[in-house]
C-alpha cells in the first residue's frame, strides 16, 4: 500500500533519486549486471508503484532529457561511421536485415493481434527490433569477447539496428499528428523522407569533408589544437564538440525529427582520426562522467517513476511481447548466421548477442510515451521487456560462448 502522497522540494527529490539510484546501480554492477537496471528499480521503489515519495515533475523531465541527450552521444561515440558502411557490405547486410525486420514485423503482428492502434503496434515492433549497442559492447567487454569474430559481428549488426531504428523513429514522429488516412500518411511520409534526405545529404557532405581533411596529416587535429591555444576558458574542447553535436541536433529538430537523431549521427562523426586520440578520450571521459555520474541515473530512475505495474491489465499481451522479443531477435540472428555460413552454435551465439535492448529501447519507449503514441500500460510492458532481455542476455551469451569453445 503506497504511503500518502508527499510533495518534497525539487533538490530534495533530486538528492533522494540520485543517491538511491546510484546505490542500486552499484549493487547490480557488483553482480555483473548493467547499473541501469538497478537505477530503474530505484525509481520504481520511490515512485508511485511502491513508496510514492517522488513523482516525475517537469524539472525531473528536463534533467531526463539531458540524460537522453548524453546517452545518445555516448552511443554515437562508440560507432565509427566507416563501420556502418562496412555493415552494409557483403553478407553482413543479410544478418542485419533479418535481425531487424523479423523482430519489427513480429512485434507489429503481436500488437495488431491484440487490437492495438497502428502507431502503438509500430512502436512495439520498433522496441522489439532494436539492439542496444552500448549494452552489447559492455557485455562483450565483460566476457572478453569484444574483439572476437562473433563479437565484431554482433557489434556490426547492432550498429545497423540502432541507426535504422532511429531513422524510422524520425519518420514516425513526423506523421504522428495526421488523421491516419492512407492518403495523408503517404503524403506526410513523402515529406518526411524528403526532409530525411536533406539531413542525410548534409550528413554525407560533412562526412566526406571530414574524410578529405583527415587525410592531410592530422590537419583537423592541428587546427583544433590552435583553436584551443587561443581559448582561455575551461573545458573549451568539451564546448567545441558540444556545439558540433548541438548543431546537428538543431538541424534535425528544425526538420521535424527528434533531437537525438541529429545528436547520434553527429557523435558518430567524431572519431580518433578526426580529432586525435587524446582529444577524443578527453571528450568521451567528460561526457561519460557527466552522464553516468548524474544525468543517466536520473533518466533511468525517471523511467522507474513512470513505470506503473497497476496499469498492466492485459497479461496475455505482456507475455506475447516478451516471448516475441526473445524468439524473433535470437531466431533472426540465428537464421542470418546460417545464411552467411556459420555453424549452429556460432549462429545461436550471434542471435543471443543481439537480444539485449537496454538503453536505446528505453530511450525510444520514453519518447513514444511522452509523444502520446503509447499509453502507460504499453510503456510499462516495454520497460519490463527491456529489463528482462538486458538481464538475461549476459548469462545466455556466456554459456553460448563456452559451448563454442568446447
Amino acid at each position: 500500500m503506497p504511503v500518502t502522497n508527499i510533495e518534497l522540494p525539487f533538490f530534495t527529490n533530486l538528492l533522494i533519486l540520485l543517491v538511491i539510484s546510484k546505490v542500486f546501480g552499484e549493487i547490480f554492477e557488483r553482480f555483473k549486471q548493467p547499473a541501469m537496471i538497478g537505477e530503474i528499480i530505484a525509481g520504481i521503489i520511490v515512485g508511485p508503484s511502491l513508496l510514492n515519495i517522488i513523482h516525475r515533475t517537469e524539472d525531473i523531465k528536463v534533467i531526463s532529457e539531458l540524460g537522453i541527450f548524453l546517452l545518445v552521444i555516448i552511443a554515437g561515440l562508440e560507432i565509427n561511421f566507416d563501420d556502418i558502411l562496412k555493415s552494409l557490405k557483403g553478407k553482413n547486410i543479410i544478418v542485419s536485415i533479418l535481425a531487424f525486420f523479423l523482430p519489427i514485423f513480429s512485434g507489429f503482428a503481436v500488437g495488431h493481434f491484440f487490437g492495438k492502434e497502428l502507431m502503438t503496434t509500430v512502436f512495439i515492433g520498433l522496441c522489439v527490433a532494436i539492439t542496444a549497442l552500448p549494452v552489447s559492447i559492455r557485455i562483450l567487454m565483460d566476457l572478453g569477447k569484444i574483439n572476437s569474430y562473433i563479437g565484431q559481428k554482433i557489434i556490426s549488426v547492432a550498429i545497423f539496428d540502432d541507426v535504422l531504428a532511429l531513422t524510422i523513429l524520425g519518420l514516425i514522429l513526423n506523421i504522428k499528428d495526421t488523421d491516419m488516412e492512407i492518403g495523408t500518411i503517404l503524403k506526410n511520409a513523402s515529406i518526411s523522407i524528403l526532409k530525411l534526405s536533406i539531413f542525410l545529404t548534409i550528413l554525407s557532405l560533412t562526412y566526406f569533408l571530414i574524410k578529405k581533411l583527415s587525410n592531410r596529416e592530422n590537419y583537423l587535429e592541428r587546427q583544433l589544437n590552435k583553436v584551443l591555444l587561443l581559448l582561455k576558458g575551461k573545458e573549451s574542447l568539451f564546448a567545441i564538440f558540444f556545439v558540433f553535436v548541438l548543431l546537428f541536433a538543431t538541424i534535425t529538430e528544425s526538420l521535424g525529427f527528434h533531437f537525438i537523431i541529429g545528436a547520434f549521427f553527429a557523435a558518430m562523426l567524431i572519431n580518433e582520426n578526426l580529432v586525435g586520440k587524446k582529444h577524443l578520450e578527453s571528450f568521451h571521459n567528460t561526457t561519460n562522467g557527466l552522464a553516468m555520474g548524474f544525468l543517466a541515473p536520473i533518466f533511468f530512475a525517471g523511467i522507474g517513476l513512470e513505470f506503473n505495474i497497476s496499469s498492466i491489465h492485459n497479461y496475455g499481451l505482456l507475455i506475447a511481447i516478451i516471448f516475441v522479443s526473445y524468439f524473433s531477435k535470437i531466431f533472426g540472428g540465428f537464421i542470418g548466421g546460417k545464411i552467411i555460413g556459420l555453424n549452429n552454435k556460432t549462429s545461436l551465439t550471434l542471435g543471443l548477442g543481439l537480444n539485449a535492448r537496454g538503453i536505446m529501447e528505453l530511450v525510444i519507449a520514453n519518447i513514444a510515451y511522452k509523444s502520446g503514441l503509447i499509453d502507460s500500460e504499453i510503456f510499462s510492458m516495454l520497460v519490463i521487456m527491456g529489463v528482462l532481455t538486458t538481464l538475461s542476455t549476459p548469462i545466455m551469451l556466456k554459456r553460448s560462448f563456452k559451448s563454442i569453445e568446447n
